[in-house]
């Protein structure tokens, strides 16, 4: 089985991908901690890396060849990233995370160790990044949400009662 996690920064959908991979041993592909360790082993936050990436195609194409690449060769895998239900055409089930700014940047916050103000900031400008570069790279519309079979607000539930719901749709797959 072959699963993307896809949503915007803040929405849960690393935490998702783990929980897929525990409870259902699939292995877990994440284009969000590729793109964190290139922008460390570079000493730049996230947003800086993404600044460059916007003039910078290589760096793009390097993360997404390469979760493209590792989706398509393997069978029991959950792939977490913003462009996974794009990239991997193949995938049995595609699931998109949303969330509030509001929320999102609070849990940015926590993860980064960062106000909220700046959380939410760093997020705008990554996000409207983004945006640019999947239109300019791929002619992608993030907000263009009809490659998932699933869409869900990860701001009602915690991880566990989200993995509930997906789990209910995988068991569904299978029969």
């Amino acid at each position: 089985m072959r699963i993307t996690v896809s949503g915007p920064p803040g929405s849960g959908t690393t935490s998702l991908a783990k929980y897929l991979a525990t409870q259902h041993r699939l292995e877990m592909i994440s284009a969000g901690e590729v793109f964190r360790q290139i922008a460390k082993e570079r000493n730049m936050d996230i947003a800086e890396l993404g600044k460059l990436a916007e003039n910078d195609l290589s760096i793009d194409a390097l993360i997404d060849a390469r979760q493209k690449e590792l989706a398509q060769k393997r069978d029991n895998i959950v792939v977490e990233g913003r462009l996974s239900g794009w990239l991997v055409e193949n995938a049995d089930l595609k699931i998109w995370l949303t969330a509030s700014l509001g929320c999102r940047a609070k849990r940015i916050a926590q993860r980064d160790e960062v106000d909220e103000y700046t959380a939410r900031m760093m997020t705008m400008v990554r996000e409207a990044c983004e945006a640019r570069r999947y239109q300019n790279y791929y002619s992608i519309d993030i907000h263009d949400l009809t490659p998932y079979h699933i869409v869900m607000n990860s701001e009602l539930w915690i991880t566990g009662q989200l993995g509930a719901i997906v789990d209910t749709a995988i068991s569904c797959l299978k029969k």
